[in-house]
Order: structure tokens, then sequence, then C-alpha cells
């Protein structure tokens, strides 16, 4: 299986809906801009958000097995996804990359 890089790349806030509809709550969100995470394909990185795990698991299961050109062409690199949690009010966007395996990963 080969490594996959999941960096928090954008991270949104919509006051509006959060003060019409949601219950109060501490600390909903603590990805941080520009924080990257290392995955095996299958277990959920240290420190890496459960909702959002449940949202991009399987786009970095199948990066981890080789798979590429998700939608024939969407991405830049094939060998990627932008794939962002299903938080409706807090989405945050995450950039998944397969990691070149070399003595460094």
């Amino acid at each position: 299986m080969k490594k996959v890089r999941i960096t928090v790349m954008r991270k949104a806030h919509y006051d509006d809906l959060i003060k019409e509809y949601e219950n109060p709550i501490e600390h909903a969100c603590d990805m941080e801009l520009g924080k990257a995470f290392i995955s095996n394909g299958h277990k959920k990185p240290d420190g890496f958000c459960e909702s959002a795990w449940e949202t991009v698991s399987p786009f970095v299961m199948a990066l981890s097995c080789g798979a590429k050109n998700f939608y024939d062409g969407w991405m830049k690199n094939e060998r990627s996804a932008m794939i962002s949690c299903n938080d409706g009010f807090r989405p945050v966007s995450f950039l998944l990359e397969t990691m070149e395996e070399d003595a460094d990963t």
C-alpha cells in the first residue's frame, strides 16, 4: 500500500447557518490550514477529525491501493483528489495525494 498525504487546504465557516440551526458546541473543528497528515490507507491518522475521516477515507484507501484519475480527468494530478468533509456549518477541504515510494516515506 502507498502512503497518502492529507493536507488541510481550506476551511469555511457559515456563521448564518450556525446561528440559525446549530446548538453551541466547543471545538467543533480543530483542523489547521496547511496541516498535513499521513495515512497508510486504512488507519485514520492520529489527530485527524473522525467525521472528516468518514468522508475522505474511501478516497484515501483507493489512492493507497493505486487508484488514479478519479472521474476521468477531474484533477490535474491524477494521483490526487480534493475532498471536503461533510460538516455543513464549517466544511474543510482536504487535498489527498499519493506519496512516491522512496526511502523517505
